[in-house]
């Protein structure tokens, strides 16, 4: 003989339908907040330490030791850390160069370790004197700057606004169409 077993749980169609769409929400809550997290992980790669406006000492092509104090106030600046010889750097200021009239309202700062008569003669070959807002000038031997961005390959930017603030760094040169976009709104 067998016996039927009566069920003590009531299978009520609303009552499932409820805890399926609280799973299901809890689910989507904590997908999205893992989500979130390492989003603004990835959006923070900055580190820290660059976050403002380095103080920089260099030569520039005139022979005189120009340091951050020489830039205007309330105005952005966007620093190239480049080396002449770089064939990267140079395909850079190729593209960038038919740009720098749109870039004139920032200041920008091209900063190099190699000696004083390269960054001259890579001065007067890209016409740079026609730019009164770029200072180019070597740090010489110090790697200051290499240091404080921990750069690696050249070119290096970052672009600061107004405030000294950083807006964005490129450890490689990015399209010169969206570095001239960033800069602009800095």
């Amino acid at each position: 003989m067998t016996k039927k077993l009566k069920s003590t749980t009531n299978y009520n169609p609303l009552t499932i339908m409820k805890q399926f769409f609280l799973s299901l929400l809890a689910i989507v809550a904590i997908t999205g907040c893992t989500w979130a997290q390492n989003q603004s992980t990835f959006t923070q790669t900055q580190p820290q330490r660059i976050q403002n406006l380095p103080m920089y000492h260099i030569l520039n092509t005139d022979s005189v030791n120009v340091t951050t104090t020489k830039l205007k106030k309330d105005k952005s600046v966007m620093i190239i850390y480049f080396s002449p010889d770089c064939s990267h750097c140079q395909h850079l200021m190729y593209e960038l160069k038919p740009k720098l009239k749109e870039l004139s309202g920032i200041q920008i700062v091209m900063i190099s370790f190699v000696q004083y008569k390269m960054i001259k003669e890579f001065y007067r070959d890209f016409g740079l004197s026609a730019y009164p807002n770029i200072t180019v000038g070597t740090e010489g031997y110090t790697y200051e700057m290499q240091k404080y961005f921990e750069i690696k390959t050249t070119p290096y930017i970052a672009i600061y606004d107004k405030h000294g603030k950083l807006v964005k760094a490129y450890e490689k040169a990015p399209d010169v169409k969206e570095l001239v976009d960033v800069a602009k709104k800095a």
